[in-house]
């Protein structure tokens, strides 16, 4: 019996660190839906980063009434938002959208401390920010950047 449980061990250790690793730090997560193309398209599989700070651009991964949720953050907490003409202001400075091709307009906004704003990369089907409002850095599971499935875009995404 000793022999035996001397040789589960090793099983069992590298077993409860794998998950241990999928708990706090990183599991794979689907991409559903289209409001991220053409970033990211429906049925791929990605890495969600539970460990770092989030930054403007990253693309996070959201826990909210709507479910889980993949979005780009756009504003930082304490910043203001709004897009006037087709072009979006943070602080009333001009924003380089690189990730969508239109926006419609919406009003300033201010986010709290703990607050973001975010959209998906493809406005006019993105059910985002703009609808259910800023989301609270308890809402963010973490970032995401990086895909694994399919093989043919296996690698790290802006």
């Amino acid at each position: 019996m000793k022999k035996i449980l001397k040789e589960l061990v090793p099983y069992i250790v590298i077993l409860v660190v794998v998950v241990l690793i999928r708990i706090f730090i990183v599991t794979p997560i689907i991409v559903d839906g289209d409001s991220m193309s053409p970033t990211l398209t429906d049925g791929e599989m990605m890495l969600l980063n539970k460990l770092g700070s989030i930054e403007r651009n990253d693309i996070v991964v959201i826990n909210n009434e709507e479910g889980y949720i993949i979005k780009r953050v756009i504003a930082l907490p304490g910043e203001s938002i709004e897009c006037r003409d087709g072009v979006i202001y943070i602080n009333d400075e001009k924003y380089d959208d690189n990730f969508a091709s239109k926006t419609d307009d919406f009003v300033k906004q201010f986010l709290n401390d703990d607050e973001y704003f975010v959209m998906g990369d493809n406005r006019l089907v993105s059910m985002d920010s703009r609808i259910f409002g800023a989301v609270t850095k308890e809402e963010i599971l973490g970032t995401t950047n990086f895909v694994i499935y399919p093989f043919n875009k296996f690698g790290k995404i802006k």
